[in-house]
């Protein structure tokens, strides 16, 4: 089959995420297959036009609104038999926020894959952009794919959906895998200070400021990683200035895969204070250390990759987070059973049989419309 990977960035995008590395590791097994994956994203500088990666094809047009207009062009053009996106067998269209409505031209059968749904996050993109967005992802996306099949990664995402009207019957639910921990992770020696992490792009409905906050509350020995990246760290430096805490947050940017385990193979515990998750895989990547996560119950997908009590802790709200905080600081048999429960969840989970259960809906898929 040729196949079209339809999604607003790639993991070379500086603002690229789970989402995409989901999306590339499907491809990758595809390709591996035999099949013909073409991967159309945004582009941005720090990447080619053209690209080939692990049998993946990369093309890259447009912005971060254009690269919408750009792929139904190069579908309709595919549909003449020109350009890149000619000649494809089936189109998954990824949703983040906003799909490609890549339905309505293909001209193939288009499966939706969809994280979560972004309700909470729309307001951030300003009232205008905010309602437009919520409008085209709650009300014209769900009647535009009526019938059609969807993708996504947890029961909450799921019950999201339904709730917008789309039939239970055509979601299908396929979980992340995990990269494994690289053979190679550096030792980071001992400084004498308790290490909190959380691993995230730098974006508002993460609310790094929580962990912040929580921080605040705790003693002076007790510091917080942040791994990653994003538009708004600025203001987290600036925040975390405001809040008198500047040398108990360690920003550390984007760092290498061998970096990034090794902050998380020193940390006693893992926060996600996210208001919205499709999953959590940083929650898996702290597991493969025996390293529990702290999250919301209001997360949504959170509540599938933390099994509350047994892997980690789900709680109400930011009010309840520094005094959980201290209470599995202070429980060192508690934090390390839940830790060592979360490793062996984690090690349940590959890419293989995420991609596996990908290529077979496909084939289902496209059987169906012969």
């Amino acid at each position: 089959m040729k196949i079209f990977l339809l999604c607003w960035r790639d993991s070379t995008h500086p603002q690229g995420g789970g989402s995409e590395r989901y999306l590339e590791r499907v491809g990758e097994h595809l390709a591996a297959q035999g099949h013909e994956v073409v991967y159309r994203t945004a582009g941005h500088t720090d990447a080619p036009r053209r690209s080939r990666r692990d049998g993946v094809r990369y093309s890259r047009s447009g912005g971060k609104y254009t690269v919408y207009l750009n792929a139904l062009a190069g579908l309709l053009l595919g549909r003449l038999g020109l350009g890149t996106l000619r000649g494809c067998d089936v189109v998954v269209d990824t949703q983040n926020g906003i799909p490609f409505f890549a339905r309505l031209v293909a001209g193939v059968p288009t499966i939706l894959l969809t994280h979560h749904c972004h309700r909470e996050q729309w307001p951030v993109a300003g009232p205008i952009i905010g309602r437009l967005g919520w409008f085209l992802e709650s009300v014209l996306a769900p009647r535009i794919y009526r019938g059609a099949q969807y993708v996504t990664v947890s029961g909450a995402s799921r019950d999201d959906l339904v709730h917008l009207g789309v039939r239970p019957q055509d979601i299908a639910i396929i979980e992340n895998g995990i990269d494994p921990v690289p053979e190679h992770v550096p030792h980071l020696e001992n400084d004498g200070l308790t290490h909190l992490v959380t691993l995230s792009r730098l974006v508002p409905h993460k609310q790094i400021e929580h962990a912040m906050d929580a921080l605040a509350g705790l003693e002076e020995s007790v510091v917080l990683d942040v791994i990653g990246n994003g538009w708004w760290a600025d203001a987290l430096h600036e925040y975390a200035a405001e809040q008198g805490i500047s040398d108990r947050v360690i920003f550390h940017g984007t760092v290498s895969e061998e970096h990034k385990h090794a902050l998380l193979e020193q940390a006693r515990l893992h926060l996600m204070p996210s208001r919205k998750e499709g999953w959590g895989l940083a929650v898996v990547e702290a597991a493969q250390h025996g390293v529990p996560t702290i999250g919301y119950h209001s997360a949504g997908g959170l509540g599938d990759s933390i099994r509350h009590g047994e892997t980690g802790l789900l709680i109400d709200g930011p009010a309840d987070l520094s005094a959980t905080i201290q209470a599995l600081l202070d429980d060192d048999a508690k934090r390390r059973r839940l830790g060592e429960a979360a490793r062996t969840l984690a090690h349940s989970y590959s890419w293989a049989s995420t991609a596996r259960r990908f290529e077979e809906l496909l084939n289902d898929v496209v059987a169906a419309n012969r």
